[in-house]
């Protein structure tokens, strides 16, 4: 794990930005294609480069745990978090439109990383490494394309994705339009498929890096995106014959500053560490700035909606904390929330961390848990076959048995719409302020402006349209006439 933290810090020195008239030219000054990658370390250096933009680091990793990171600003827009100002209000109202540079960062600041992974397949595939050196980089940087490929197709749609002549040619302008929905799902779906092969077995993985797990994850979040169930279901099925991930007996512990390395329930985590190689801020977004023994700037909270929707003996809202006393001996709650609590409880879900030497942390950034596969499955199941079935609900009870919850019976969701709502409440329970996926499950289930509209009343600014972010103002003109900006945003 040492040695991938540090390629990860240096990979920037050598992350290769490259596209049509819309991204960056090739620093030929930098790296010579012709020569380079020669060695095993060149192959290494161009896979760590890949992750480089997947970390989270508050300007360039889109998994950081701040205000410019998916998580914070996906589930903000659900009742999971509420802000009261920037852009974590913005989105609380769907109140976000193409000058809102807190949505469209994440398209302007990572659209051209994927040009970057398409030079970097085509590099090692024409160079002369050592064959499985080559197929093993080449599968991580597809499984890294697929899976920035796929987290940015579900907050804009269709990509433009170009093509390896357009990107071998940046000097000749051409601007690109983007692909069609059917397109840019095969693109993904390609890219992880064509990884899986190469991809070391979750046993094999190492901590932190892409496995064939992670690769099936993410197919069965696309597949969900596209309400594909049977291949859902496969995938899921896929990883459950590997017969390696199980749930951990401790939820909360996922989350404790002892990093989860040898879990076998986290398909993939992103190390964090104090020197800013990948960073976790979370309670420094979290905690207010009177919390006790180490607080933070306290700029997003949870939704007293959200809170209520646990039931009482629900340990996955442990660290949903909904009263504390401050250092200044007052103790805030629901009916006394000061400046702190006045939307709702703190979302910390991770360990306070209290002898942490910064504001950052060292507590790993888990984006997917096997946990997710099973309700993932049962979604499936159900809705395959129009109704809840027997084999779902013993899924979700798996689950909630960890949770140390009653187990559900089939009777109370036989029918397709409330097993649906009992799914998508399971799926906010288990893993919010995660991966921020709980948007795509509310736009999945039809119920993501009914639910804005809910939680916010008159304030919402909740609309059909706002399924999919705005592209910026600059994508736009950039693309002369080929770029076409989503509906309802024009």
């Amino acid at each position: 794990m040492n040695r991938f933290k540090t390629y990860l810090f240096f990979a920037v020195a050598l992350f290769m930005s490259s596209c049509d008239p819309e991204l960056e030219s090739i620093n030929y000054d930098e790296i010579n294609p012709s020569i380079f990658p020669s060695s095993e370390a060149d192959v290494e250096a161009l896979v760590i480069a890949a992750y480089h933009p997947l970390r989270g680091a508050w300007s360039d990793g889109i998994h950081t745990t701040s205000e410019n990171g998916l998580m914070f600003v996906l589930d903000a827009t659900t009742e999971i978090l509420q802000g009261a100002y920037g852009i974590q209000q913005e989105a609380t109202l769907h109140r976000y439109n193409p000058t809102t540079a807190g949505v469209t960062r994440f398209y302007d600041t990572f659209y051209n990383k994927i040009s970057a992974m398409t030079l970097s397949i085509d590099r090692i595939a024409n160079s002369e490494v050592n064959d499985n050196i080559k197929e093993l980089g080449i599968a991580e940087i597809r499984c890294a394309r697929g899976l920035l490929a796929y987290e940015l197709f579900d907050l804009y749609g269709p990509l433009v994705i170009a093509p390896l002549e357009v990107l071998k040619n940046p000097l000749q302008e051409e601007p690109l339009a983007r692909l069609s929905h059917d397109a840019t799902v095969s693109f993904i779906e390609q890219d992880l498929l064509a990884a899986i092969s190469d991809l070391p077995s979750p046993e094999e993985a190492t901590y932190g890096r892409f496995s064939q797990g992670l690769a099936r994850m993410i197919l069965i979040r696309l597949y969900l995106h596209e309400k594909r169930w049977g291949d859902v279901v496969e995938q899921a099925n896929a990883i459950l014959d590997m017969g390696y991930y199980e749930l951990e007996d401790d939820y909360v512990g996922l989350w404790d500053v002892e990093a989860p390395v040898d879990s076998k329930e986290v398909i993939w985590a992103i190390p964090a560490d104090y020197a800013g190689t990948s960073e976790n801020q979370w309670q420094l977004m979290v905690l207010p700035s009177n919390f006790p023994e180490r607080g933070g700037w306290g700029t997003i909270q949870s939704s007293w909606k959200f809170y209520d929707s646990f039931e009482p003996n629900d340990i996955r809202k442990t660290n949903l904390i909904a009263e504390y006393t401050g250092t200044d001996g007052v103790t805030y709650n629901r009916s006394n929330p000061g400046n702190y609590m006045q939307l709702g409880p703190l979302p910390l879900k991770i360990a306070a961390d209290a002898d942490r030497s910064t504001g950052l942390t060292t507590v790993d950034i888990i984006q997917y848990r096997f946990a997710d596969v099973l309700l993932s499955k049962a979604e499936a199941l159900a809705n395959s076959a129009g109704a809840g079935t027997q084999e779902a609900i013993d899924l979700v009870n798996i689950v909630r048995e960890r949770a140390q919850i009653d187990p559900l019976e089939l009777v109370d969701y036989a029918d397709i719409d409330s097993f649906n709502t009992m799914i998508l409440l399971e799926r906010s329970h288990e893993y919010w302020c995660e991966n921020g996926q709980y948007r795509s499950d509310l736009i999945r289930h039809g119920k993501y402006v009914e639910y804005a509209d809910d939680l916010n009343g008159v304030s919402s600014e909740s609309a059909p349209y706002k399924e999919l972010f705005p592209f910026s103002l600059a994508r736009i003109s950039e693309g002369k006439g080929a770029f076409i900006q989503n509906p309802g945003y024009n």
